[in-house]
């Protein structure tokens, strides 16, 4: 099935694109045929038909998450509406009748100028022929939220990390989603052929009770404590507010209490459960190379050497960590970032993992992707 995700380059976007990615590399370490030929659109390719032309071209499903939500009332209310044209317009020069499935918002039913240019681009692109959902969606956060820009989760997580408050409506209230929740719905919609409106479930709170419960996961996480992670949103949000710290916030030095006897120390605090499980690897022999897109892990080499390395989804940039057991520090894993763990030294490695949830190898949440290209 020929996809393309509009918008590739943003928040829905980025995680559309890596669950389908996750997908893929699932088929490929299955041996069985790849579910999606993955075509990534950014807000350039709008600007190049060609490139809009042969996106389009063939498609069976078009995941339109481009759009414009941050600029002076006159651009947003033409702007939104001026892609969908040109998507609407690409679709028929290209004969192609793709399923669409519109990230809409709930604000498309409020009489402002983004409310209007969002529902103007609806019935635009419900007009293409094919398939149509309208994926209507609350406030989105997630890992890759940048803040200070229309994300307020995001822009609370950088306010706690660096010791600020920031102003706080006391009245205010926020429906929360997570980005990988939307993305997925998308994907479902597409692949069940679901039509009409889609209204994922989503999470009501107040605007201070967020910013109190991102507080306190960093004053506990500072404190090398997880919280309870038992509840798939607190997950998410934990997984958001940790996404602000890489990659200069690891490897984390732990607290070593040494004596005639040896050395004791902490290797995980908290989480609500969870399993840890030690690994031997030899020299020169390389652990991991996958992702996970929900699960929260440590890495602590208590014994050797290794050399940590971690790139992000449909990215080129590494990050490389040196670590020793003679001075545990433990890494913990982004998610949305295919990760591995290298034996450098001459002796056996020794490795504690911790992740807060039970292997289910019907739903093991792990993707086969080299982090060396």
């Amino acid at each position: 099935m020929k996809i393309v995700i509009t918008g590739a380059g943003g928040l829905i976007g980025c995680h559309a694109s890596v669950r389908a990615h996750a997908a893929n590399c699932a088929a490929r370490f299955k041996g069985t045929e790849l579910p999606y030929d993955l075509v990534m659109l950014d807000h350039a390719g709008f600007e190049d038909e060609a490139q809009l032309h042969a996106a389009v071209s063939g498609a069976d499903a078009v995941l339109h998450f481009a759009g414009v939500n941050r600029a002076p009332d006159d651009v947003i209310e033409a702007a939104n509406p001026a892609i969908a044209r040109r998507l609407s317009e690409a679709c028929r020069v290209t004969e192609s009748r793709p399923h669409i499935v519109y990230a809409n918002s709930t604000h498309a039913y409020s009489d402002s100028p983004y409310g209007r240019s969002k529902r103007l681009a609806g019935e635009i692109l419900s007009g293409i022929g094919g398939r149509y959902s309208d994926l209507v969606l609350p406030h989105i956060f997630g890992e890759g939220a940048r803040p200070r820009y229309n994300n307020v989760t995001a822009t609370f997580s950088e306010a706690v990390i660096a010791g600020e408050t920031p102003e706080i409506n006391p009245e205010g209230r926020v429906s929360l989603l997570h980005a990988g929740v939307a993305a997925q719905a998308a994907l479902d919609a597409i692949s069940e052929g679901q039509t009409g409106t889609i209204r994922p479930a989503s999470r009501d709170i107040a605007v201070a009770d967020l910013f109190d419960l991102l507080r306190n996961f960093h004053a506990d996480y500072q404190a090398d404590i997880y919280p309870n992670l038992q509840d798939p949103f607190t997950v998410a949000l934990f997984n958001s507010y940790r996404a602000e710290l890489y990659p200069e916030g690891f490897p984390r030095p732990i607290k070593l209490n040494t004596d005639g006897r040896g050395t004791l120390f902490e290797a995980v605090k908290g989480g609500g459960g969870g399993q840890t499980f030690l690994s031997t690897t030899m020299p020169g022999v390389t652990r991991g190379d996958h992702f996970h897109l929900n699960k929260v892990e440590r890495f602590l080499v208590v014994q050797g050497e290794a050399v940590i390395r971690i790139r992000k989804v449909l990215s080129d940039e590494v990050w490389e960590y040196r670590v020793s057991g003679a001075a545990p520090a433990p890494v913990d894993m982004p998610t949305l970032h295919t990760h591995s763990i290298e034996n450098v030294g001459d002796t056996e490695l020794l490795t504690l993992f911790w992740t807060h949830d039970l292997f289910d190898a019907a739903n093991p949440d792990t993707f086969a992707d080299k982090v060396l290209k």
